[in-house]
This record gives structure tokens, sequence and C-alpha cells, in this order.
């Protein structure tokens, strides 16, 4: 069975409301660094060719097309929630803050936000959840690319600032080469230290 690609379908239904934007997250998973949001407002008679989850496109098919939606969405932003807030607030609830920054930063006020998953974050407009959005909605798979080319981004920045960890290539996640210099050099700053992976990994348990 094929698998879906993202049209207009969801976007117009919720059209009647006001405008619609697409939010998506990347980096809730990675035991470093912060988690990203981004909220997009394409125009549907200019969105770009190829649209789709991010996680299905290569880093420099994301990057081509993260300049194409910046010039032809009608409003797009991305917002970030730190280290030190997904440790106060935790992961989930710093996902639903950095997506409110996200819309917060639009230049066109959404009536209502086409959300990826299941969880219907508290936003500053309603919210539509849809499992699966990115590969549903162009909004939402908009968003993704834009969400996952700012904090790879930000990653390869903090790799620079923190070297030894290898963040510019796994950008924070799981990997062998950061588990080994995790042990080597222990937590940098912007490490999720009260996960628990890596919690057992330095012997805190």
């Amino acid at each position: 069975m094929s698998r879906p690609f993202p049209t207009f379908a969801l976007e117009t239904l919720a059209a009647s409301a006001g405008p619609v934007c697409g939010v998506d997250e990347a980096g809730r998973g990675p035991w470093a660094g912060p988690v990203s949001a981004a909220a997009v407002v394409l125009n549907p008679d200019d969105a770009p060719d190829g649209l789709d989850d991010s996680k299905a496109l290569t880093a420099r098919r994301r990057e081509a097309l993260e300049v194409e939606i910046k010039a032809r969405a009608l409003s797009w932003a991305v917002g970030f929630a730190s280290v030190e807030e997904i440790a106060e607030l935790n992961i989930l609830h710093a996902t639903g803050l950095a997506m409110c920054r996200a819309i917060e930063g639009l230049d066109v006020r959404p009536a209502v936000a086409l959300v990826d998953g299941n969880y219907a974050f508290r936003l500053p407009c309603e919210v539509k959840t849809v499992v699966g959005g990115d590969g549903l909605s162009l909004s939402i798979a908009a968003a993704s690319i834009l969400a996952k080319t700012a904090r790879d981004r930000l990653m390869v920045e903090m790799d620079a600032l923190y070297p030894g960890y290898g963040f510019a290539g796994h950008k924070g996640y799981n990997a062998p080469v950061h588990q080994e210099a995790l042990k080597t050099l222990g937590p940098c700053p912007i490490h999720r230290r009260g996960w628990a992976p890596i919690r057992a990994l330095l012997g805190d348990a």
C-alpha cells in the first residue's frame, strides 16, 4: 500500500473559519538541544512542488524547499523551547510552548492550526489535530521542513560551541558516537540531563 502525499484538502475544510496554518515540531526525542516548532500559512495557489514529511526528504531537498517555503508562503515562523524549559515544563509542554511561539510569530493571524499528531496543544487559535499530518497536509509538511531545518542548523552551531559530541552529525539524538562522547566528556550545557537514558549512561539513574 503506497503512503499518502500531502494535499490542501484539510486546509480547504478548515478555511471557512479563516486563515489556516500548519504546525509541526522537531526535536522531541534527542538527548540534547532545544525542541523547535514551525507554523506556516501557505498560499494555495503558489505552494512549492514536492512538499512532504521532512523525514521522507533528504537534507539537501529539505534545504531547497525551506528557501521556497519562506519565499512563497503567506506567512511562516519558527519557535524554540530551550533545554531549561524542557526540564521545567517536560517535553510535551515545552513542545506546546515552541508551537505557541511559532504561531505568535506569524504575520497572518490564523483562525485554525492543523497540528501533526493526536495531542491538542493549547495554542492561540483553534486546534485541529491530524495523525500523520505531515504526510496528509501541505501546510503541516511545510512546517515539518522548517522546524527540522531550523533545529538542524542550530545543532551544527552547537557542534562548534561544544566540540567533541558530534552534534553536527546526529543533531543530539542517541547515536553510538554520542554515547561515547558523554561517557568521556560528561554532559554539556545543552544536554537534557534529567532524561533517564542520560542518567543511566552516566550512572545517575
